[in-house]
C-alpha cells in the first residue's frame, strides 16, 4: 500500500489522471529536467577534465570517439521509450500482467543487446577511427576511450531505461535522485583517475562508466525486491511486443544513430578541412549543446508516462493541454543556450581548453555565433517528435527523427561545402530551419485529425 492508504495502481491514477495540468508538467517535468541538467551537467564536466587536465589532443580524441560511444548507449534508449509507452499505456488501462511482461522484456532486451553491440564495438575500434582519417596518439585515445564504454554496453546502457521505469511508476523524485547520484559519482570517480591516479584517457571513460553501472544497479534493486507496481516476471516474447517496442523506441533510435551518423561524416570533413583544432573546436559546441539537448530530451520525456497513461485512460484533452507547456517549457530552454552561445563564445572555448591557441579561440568565436542560430528554432522538431511519439504515432515521429538529425544535415553537408569551415558551422542551423518547417507542418495535420476536421 502507498501512503495515505491509496494502492500504487490508485496513486498513478491520483497523479497521472487527477493532477491539474500545470501542476503536473512541474510535478513530472521539473524533476525530469533537473534529472538530465544533472546529467548534462556532468557531461560538460566530463568535457573540461579531460580540456583542461589533459589537452586538446585528448579532447579532440573523445570527441571522434563520443557518436560511438553514444550508439552503444542507443539501445537502451531504444527498448527504454520504446517500452515506456505500452506500459504506460497498460497501467492506465489497468492491465498489470502485460505491463509487467513488456517491463521484464525491455530489462532482458537491453542486456543481451547490449552485450553483442558492445563486443562489436571493441573489436572494430581501431578500424574506425583509421577509417575516420585519426593517427597517432589521437586515434590511440579514441580507441580506448570507445573500449571501455563497449565492455560495459550491458549495464550501462540500463541507465537510459531504469529512469523511464521509475517515472512510469510514479517514482520522479527517485529518477531525479538517481540522475543526481550519477553525476555526482561520476565526477568524483572520474577527476580522482584522471587527476590522482593519472590514467589519462582510460580513467575519464572508466569514471563515467563506472557511475553508469552503479546507478543502474541502484536504479533496478527496488524492482527485483518487488517494492514497486512494476515487477519482474519471466519474460514472455512475441513477434507483436517486439515490433511495437521497437516500433515505438524507433524516433528516440533513430535520433541516436542517424545524429551519430551525421556527427561522424562532420568530424572526418572537420578533419580534414581543419585538422585536430577543427575537430577540437567541434567537440567545445557539442559539448556546450549537451547541456540542452538533455535538458529538452528531459522535459519531453518526463512526461511521456503521463501522456501515455492519459491516453490509455482515454484523457485525449488532458493529453493536449501538457503538450502544450512542453512546447513552452522547450522554446524557452532552446532560445536561452542560443542567447549564451551567441554572446559568450570565447568563454565557453575557454571552459573546455584553458590552453586553447589564438588559432583555437579566433576559430571558435565564428563557429559558436554561427551554430547558435539552430537552437533558436530546434525545439519544434524536437517537442513535435516527442508529442507523436507519447500518443502511438511512431511513423511520422521516425520520418522527422531521420529528416532532422540526418536526412537535412547530409544535404546541408553537399550544400553548405563550398563555404569551408563556415559551412560545416552552419550544418545544424540549416537542418534546424529544415525540419521546423516540416514540423509545423506536421502539427497543424495533426490538430486538425484531433478535432475531427
Amino acid at each position: 500500500m502507498a501512503e495515505g492508504g491509496l494502492t500504487q495502481e490508485n496513486e498513478l491514477r491520483e497523479l497521472y489522471v487527477k493532477t491539474a495540468p500545470t501542476r503536473l508538467f512541474f510535478t513530472a517535468a521539473a524533476p525530469g529536467a533537473i534529472s538530465m541538467l544533472a546529467s548534462a551537467l556532468y557531461d560538460v564536466l566530463d568535457g573540461v577534465i579531460v580540456g583542461q587536465l589533459l589537452g586538446p589532443t585528448a579532447f579532440a580524441a573523445i570527441n571522434l570517439a563520443m557518436p560511438f560511444v553514444i550508439l552503444v548507449f542507443a539501445v537502451g534508449d531504444l527498448v527504454g521509450v520504446g517500452s515506456a509507452g505500452p506500459i504506460a499505456i497498460a497501467l492506465g488501462a489497468g492491465d498489470d500482467e502485460r505491463a509487467n511482461n513488456v517491463f521484464s522484456c525491455a530489462v532482458a532486451a537491453i542486456f543481451v543487446l547490449g552485450a553483442a553491440l558492445g563486443a562489436a564495438f571493441w573489436l572494430a575500434a581501431p578500424a574506425i577511427m583509421a577509417a575516420m582519417g585519426a593517427s597517432g596518439g589521437l586515434a590511440e585515445d579514441a580507441v580506448v576511450f570507445l573500449r571501455v564504454y563497449a565492455v560495459g554496453a550491458p549495464i550501462t546502457s540500463m541507465m537510459f531505461a531504469v529512469d523511464n521505469f521509475l517515472r512510469i511508476c510514479g517514482r520522479i523524485r527517485g529518477s531525479l535522485l538517481l540522475n543526481l547520484f550519477m553525476a555526482l559519482l561520476g565526477a568524483v570517480v572520474e577527476f580522482s583517475l584522471v587527476h590522482f591516479a593519472r590514467l589519462g584517457v582510460f580513467g575519464a571513460a572508466l569514471g563515467y562508466a563506472l557511475a553508469l553501472a552503479m546507478s543502474s544497479l541502484v536504479g533496478l534493486t527496488p524492482f527485483v525486491l518487488g517494492r514497486y507496481q512494476l515487477k519482474f516476471v519471466r519474460p514472455r516474447f512475441d513477434v507483436p511486443l517486439v515490433r511495437e517496442i521497437g516500433t515505438a523506441g524507433m524516433p528516440a533510435f533513430l535520433n541516436n544513430v542517424a545524429g551519430r551518423v551525421t556527427s561522424v561524416l562532420l568530424n572526418a570533413a572537420l578533419l580534414a578541412q581543419g585538422g585536430e583544432v577543427a575537430v577540437a573546436v567541434y567537440g567545445a559546441l557539442m559539448y556546450t549543446s549537451g547541456v540542452v539537448f538533455p535538458l529538452l530530451y528531459g522535459t519531453c520525456d518526463a512526461l511521456q508516462p503521463a501522456v501515455g497513461y492519459n491516453l490509455g485512460a482515454g484523457r485525449v484533452d488532458r493529453v493536449v493541454k501538457l503538450e502544450k507547456r512542453i512546447f513552452a517549457a522547450c522554446a524557452a530552454i532552446s532560445i536561452s543556450l542560443s542567447c549564451v552561445m551567441l554572446v559568450f563564445p570565447l568563454q565557453l572555448t575557454w571552459l573546455f581548453m584553458g590552453e586553447a591557441t589564438p588559432a583555437i579561440l579566433g576559430l571558435a568565436e565564428g563557429a559558436f555565433q554561427l551554430f547558435s542560430i539552430a537552437y533558436f528554432l530546434r525545439w519544434i522538431p524536437m517537442a513535435t517528435q516527442s508529442f507523436y511519439t507519447a500518443i502511438k504515432k511512431p511513423r511520422p515521429a521516425s520520418l522527422l527523427s531521420l529528416f532532422s538529425v540526418l536526412i537535412a544535415p547530409l544535404a546541408a553537408l553537399v550544400l553548405l561545402e563550398p563555404f569551408g569551415l563556415n559551412g560545416l558551422w552552419l550544418n545544424l542551423p540549416a537542418a534546424s530551419c529544415a525540419s521546423t518547417v516540416l514540423a509545423i507542418y506536421m502539427l497543424v495535420k495533426l490538430r486538425r485529425e484531433l478535432r475531427g476536421e
